[in-house]
């Protein structure tokens, strides 16, 4: 899928090993297994670390369930630091009640391996929740994760993350700090449990920038309001979700340690990684076909204009009629009308775009005559836009979804196969 442009960076490639000093290694040790959902044994196991301490931050699920990683991972990042990032998938080591003794021995295991503090790493789980974590695996394979890693290993170390995801997710950037170039890369697991609250996903993100651990939080902070958190595919908040940074100051810049111009290239170079994931993540979906932008603008304020543009994208109904192709733009006002917001329904116009081009659907509230044909062009694309005006304030928001089809159902009737 292309990438969105975002002014001032500029794409290159590495993913999480594309910031200076960070190697990467993904293994298969055991865990994986072949399903219906999984067509043959991959790796499931990551490592990400880095040659110098960094400082680091992170956001996590606003479930109440949460999985023994995040519990650890806490505790482990509360001073600001880390190095390493260990992480696997098949099992989501929650529910368990061994989990945060299998969480604190999957980082000494790679504490060990590395030399370093076992309270300078990250920890991480995806997969099948309530089923013991095997160690044995896990243990059995640190000293080939640890010797394979690599400055170019990320692409092994994404496939190790994956689980009914069709597609690798990542993502790298470089921008200027104070004259310094600087780089920034991610990676991204999610295509099911996804719904915006607070991370909505694993993301791994790494930067050899220098900024302090309290901006760098803030960043991160802000910046997922406005990307994760406004990407859903089915309504669910998953247990283990978790974005974290790790920034080495590897790239040598005026360390960033108030909000000033270097601070405002910092969150743009991260939006540009955390946009670009979120738009791949919705397009990867559970069984999904398309992906939905919805555009919302006119509002009084942003947060009633994100308000209605994740009602839209959280629409079964709507994101039916995606699936059939279906330019059925009741389903549209129907999603807005129902949204926890105040605005005038009679101003509301909504048009659907694709690369196939543009019509106008709904004006002032009501319908109107459009081509049932041009419609079923412009729906057939892989990115549809729905492009929605609800007023003449200056409030915009954009949220992504997917399409709702047969494939969803079919792989979430026997995930744990």
């Amino acid at each position: 899928m292309k990438l969105q442009s975002v002014d001032n960076v500029k794409f290159i490639e590495g993913g999480v090993c594309a910031s200076k000093g960070f190697r990467a290694n993904g293994i298969q040790c055991g865990l994986a297994h072949a399903g219906a959902h999984v067509t043959k044994k991959k790796n499931d196991l990551a490592l990400i670390v880095s040659d110098k301490e960094c400082t680091a931050s992170a956001v996590y699920t606003t479930n109440k369930v949460k999985g023994a990683p995040i519990l650890v991972t806490k505790e482990h990042i509360r001073d600001g630091k880390a190095r390493a990032v260990i992480v696997n998938s098949v099992n989501a080591n929650t529910c368990n009640a061994d989990g945060v003794e299998k969480a604190e021995m999957m980082c000494a295991l790679t504490a060990k391996e590395l030399g370093i503090s076992a309270d300078d790493v990250i920890v991480a789980s995806t997969g099948v929740i309530g089923q013991v974590l095997p160690i044995e695996p896990i243990a059995n394979g640190m000293k080939s994760l640890v010797e394979g890693l690599t400055y170019d290993g990320n692409s092994r170390a994404v496939e190790a993350i994956m689980t009914t995801d069709t597609v690798p997710k990542e993502v790298a950037v470089e921008f200027q700090l104070g004259g310094k170039t600087c780089t920034m890369g991610g990676m991204l697991k999610g295509s099911g449990m996804i719904h915006p609250n607070m991370a909505t996903t694993l993301t791994f993100i790494t930067t050899d920038a220098d900024i302090s651990a309290e901006l760098l939080q803030r960043a991160l902070s802000d910046v997922v309001k406005i990307t994760l958190n406004r990407a859903s595919v089915d309504g669910d908040t998953s247990t283990n979700d978790m974005v974290c940074v790790l920034a080495s100051g590897s790239a040598e810049n005026t360390p960033v340690t108030k909000e000033n111009e270097d601070f405002e290239a910092f969150e743009n170079a991260l939006y540009a990684i955390m946009m670009n994931l979120a738009r791949m993540m919705a397009r990867d979906g559970e069984g999904a076909t398309k992906l939905i932008e919805c555009v919302v603008s006119g509002a009084e304020t942003e947060k009633i204009a994100e308000t209605v543009a994740k009602s839209v994208i959280c629409s079964s109904l709507f994101k039916s009629a995606m699936f059939g192709e279906d330019a059925n733009w009741g389903r549209i006002l129907c999603a807005v009308g129902y949204a926890d917001a105040d605005f005038d329904i009679n101003k509301v116009d909504v048009r659907i775009a694709s690369d196939k081009g543009v019509i106008e659907v709904c004006k002032n509230g009501a319908g109107v005559e459009f081509s049932e044909e041009k419609a079923k062009e412009i729906l057939s694309e892989e990115v549809i836009d729905i492009i929605i005006s609800i007023g003449e304030g200056g409030g915009k928001a954009v949220a992504w979804g997917c399409d709702l089809t047969y494939d969803y159902v079919r792989i979430n009737g026997d995930y744990r196969s």
